[in-house]
């Protein structure tokens, strides 16, 4: 089994995904931007080969190089699992006839609108929804559905350039802070609580789920500095009120003709129990979330999503055995860390169920906490009992504070 993952080494959690490949016997030829001798230590043994291409987004530049590479070479599989990639690797999937999902398939997991029409089409509950190139189209969409809104560009992701406008003087000024968003999305802002459906299909049919649910939700914890975002996967997938957004998400990968691979989907629960769809890419959830699926039913997804993808099979148990929590936190000030406080008092009292501690230390430069979820670190821990470990959770949201100068 022959395979191009493209960018093996970033984001981060890339590596995870191509220590899979190689672990389910696969052969990893990897496209990255990365200088070969740049790629980290834990990435090397797992690549059969590596092209270092000048830009990974130059989509047309990217092909050319990567088929003059390979000419000679059969290849089974292309694949990508960071969002701005999977149209470049479907590209590469029909310039060689390679096994997969086309481009027009691919293209509605990138493009929101042609997402949600394509959703809707199937008689399924999705946001009111207008594409918008212009300030003038903007504010006609906005007049349109009502306010509040929510607008967002067509093809981002993780709540990036996303912002919850509730009158025309909050929109004109979202639509100055978005002037390099080319084509942009403006829907209908929908109440209620926002949870993930997060799958790896074999042929478009789950064969892992998960359930995730923001606290709060994304485009909150994006406009407050001060907020602990927090991640809760959910080991009971039996539940009534979760009902409704598992049946949404499989009707969603039948309307959208899903093949293997990851999916993340996030959609929303009203008041009065309805599940509305907001969106899903064909790739997975950033942001630790597989870390926190492998720790609720002590699995390697990793692993098993290369099973999935190159042999269509999947081995791991998928028992739930554990609500999993993760608590992102933004330290006070600019700067350097220079301290964190009670961190471990919180540690003691939730022994033993804390089971990550990544938090930025003293002298690391904060990170910029508009740019990534990831913010300046994270704590995670894991409970049977929902109640509890959302008590866990919030006890880290509240009582562990980072400073920076």
């Amino acid at each position: 089994m022959r395979v191009v993952f493209l960018s093996p080494s970033y984001p981060p959690e890339m590596q995870q995904y191509t220590r899979g490949l190689a672990e389910v016997g696969a052969q990893v030829f990897g496209v990255g931007d990365t200088p070969r001798e740049a790629l980290p230590r834990d990435v090397r043994p797992h690549l059969h080969d590596y092209l270092q291409v000048p830009r990974i987004m130059d989509e047309d530049d990217v092909i050319e190089r990567v088929s003059a590479w390979l000419r000679g070479r059969e290849i089974d599989r292309v694949l990508a699992n960071w969002e701005p990639l999977v149209v470049l690797a479907a590209r590469m999937r029909e310039r060689w006839g390679v096994p997969g999902m086309s481009v027009d398939t691919v293209r509605a997991f990138r493009d929101k609108q042609l997402m949600k029409e394509r959703v809707a089409a199937a008689g399924l509950r999705v946001p009111r929804a207008f594409r918008i190139r212009t300030t003038s189209e903007a504010r006609e969409a906005a007049e349109r559905i009502g306010f509040p809104v929510v607008i967002k560009p067509i093809s981002g992701a993780g709540s990036a350039d996303t912002y919850r406008v509730a009158s025309s003087a909050e929109l004109e000024s979202a639509l100055a802070k978005m002037g390099h968003v080319v084509e942009a999305s403006v829907e209908e802002y929908v109440e209620g609580e926002e949870h993930t459906y997060d799958t790896i299909c074999i042929g478009g049919a789950p064969v892992y789920e998960n359930v995730a649910r923001y606290l709060p939700k994304p485009l909150e914890a994006r406009t407050h500095e001060w907020i602990s975002p927090v991640i809760v996967t959910v080991r009971d997938l039996g539940q009534r009120k979760l009902q409704p957004g598992i049946a949404l998400g499989r009707d969603v990968l039948r309307a959208l003709g899903m093949g293997d691979g990851f999916t993340h989907m996030e959609w929303f629960l009203t008041p009065k129990g309805e599940a509305v769809f907001g969106e899903i890419g064909c790739r997975p959830g950033g942001a630790h979330l597989v870390d926190q699926m492998n720790y609720t039913s002590d699995v390697d997804l990793f692993r098993e999503w290369a099973r999935a993808v190159c042999w269509n099979a999947f081995e791991a148990r998928t028992e739930r055995k554990f609500n999993v929590a993760i608590v992102f936190k933004r330290a006070k000030g600019q700067g350097r860390i220079t301290r964190i406080e009670g961190l471990e008092a919180w540690k003691r009292a939730c022994a033993p169920y804390v089971v990550e501690d990544a938090l930025l230390r003293p002298g690391t430069p904060r990170r910029n906490w508009k740019q990534t979820l990831l913010s300046d670190g994270h704590v995670v821990v894991r409970h049977p009992d929902w109640d509890e470990t959302v008590r866990m959770a919030s006890l880290a949201a509240t009582d562990v504070t980072m400073y920076a100068e």
